[in-house]
Order: structure tokens, then C-alpha cells, then sequence
């Protein structure tokens, strides 16, 4: 039973991580940033969730579950459909105070997406926009997701299937 909460400090982390959570009583409990990460990495190695979107660590030992691939499919009646797109997902150490940082790695035309580096704008994608810290990175693929369905983009011209930024 958590009764009291402070920040934390990590060791090579010059700012303190914090992490709040409410319990059923109604308490505000602190959770360390890595038990918020494993959390979402475990959700999907299970196979939680949406289906259509999928991420992982890129490297196994990152022990401080920095560095994420993601994946999504195309929605169907789009310009994106049948293809799966590849992106690289970066969670900076005051994640989730703030939102990871989304770059695609396969080439696509979308409004949110930077034509030249494949960087996802946080300023044009609702999840990143409304940021709040019980959000993760299901919750930005999904929105990337859902962008693509909209009525600006769901019609765009796309690049030849396996092009790369």
C-alpha cells in the first residue's frame, strides 16, 4: 500500500523522472519511467491491443528502453492500404512527461509527417498535440493510424511500396 509519493532520481539521470498514477483509493503513486515502458513492452509482446500497429525494443539489452521500432498497416479503402509501414520510435528521458519522438522509416506522403526526413510533426498529430503522461506509444501509432484514414490524407498519392526516407 503506497501512501506517499516523491519524485525519483536515477543515477545518470540529471533530472528527476516522475510518474503518476492513481490507485483505486484514490492515492497519486509515482511510477519509476522504465516501469511505465516494460509496462508497454509487455502489453505488446503479448499481442494486446490494436492489431494493426505494432512496436518493440530495437535492441533487447537497452536497459533504459530508449530505442523502439514501430509498425503499421495500411488502412483499407486508402491510399496506404496493403502496405506496412516501418517507423522508429525514441523515448527521451523525460518520457512520458513528454511524447516519444516518431521518424518513419518507410516513405509515405502524409500532412503530419515531414516530407524530407520522415520525422512525425508532434504539433499535426492529435496523440502527440494532447500529449498527457497516461498516454503511450500504442496510443501515438494509433493515432498515426487514424490520420491516415482522415480526409487530407487518405486520398495522397504515395511513393512506390518499399521506398525509404
Amino acid at each position: 500500500n503506497c501512501r506517499s509519493s516523491k519524485a525519483l532520481t536515477y543515477p545518470n539521470h540529471q533530472q528527476q523522472i516522475t510518474i503518476m498514477k492513481k490507485t483505486p483509493s484514490g492515492e497519486t503513486v509515482i511510477v519509476p519511467r522504465n516501469f511505465k515502458l516494460l509496462e508497454e513492452l509487455e502489453k505488446s509482446e503479448k499481442g494486446h491491443g490494436d492489431m494493426c500497429i505494432s512496436f518493440g525494443l530495437v535492441d533487447s539489452g537497452d536497459t533504459f528502453l530508449t530505442e523502439w521500432n514501430g509498425g503499421i498497416l495500411g488502412p483499407p479503402a486508402t491510399h496506404y492500404a496493403d502496405r506496412f509501414y516501418e517507423l522508429r520510435i525514441h523515448c527521451p528521458e523525460k518520457y512520458p512527461a513528454v511524447p516519444p519522438e516518431v521518424r518513419f522509416v518507410s516513405k509515405l506522403n502524409m500532412n503530419c509527417v515531414d516530407s524530407k526526413t520522415g520525422k512525425v510533426h508532434p504539433n499535426k498529430l492529435p496523440a502527440m498535440r494532447n500529449w498527457n503522461r497516461n498516454m503511450g506509444i500504442e496510443q501515438v501509432l494509433q493515432s498515426i493510424r487514424m490520420e491516415m484514414v482522415s480526409d487530407q490524407n487518405r486520398r495522397l498519392r504515395q511513393p512506390a511500396d518499399g521506398t525509404t526516407f
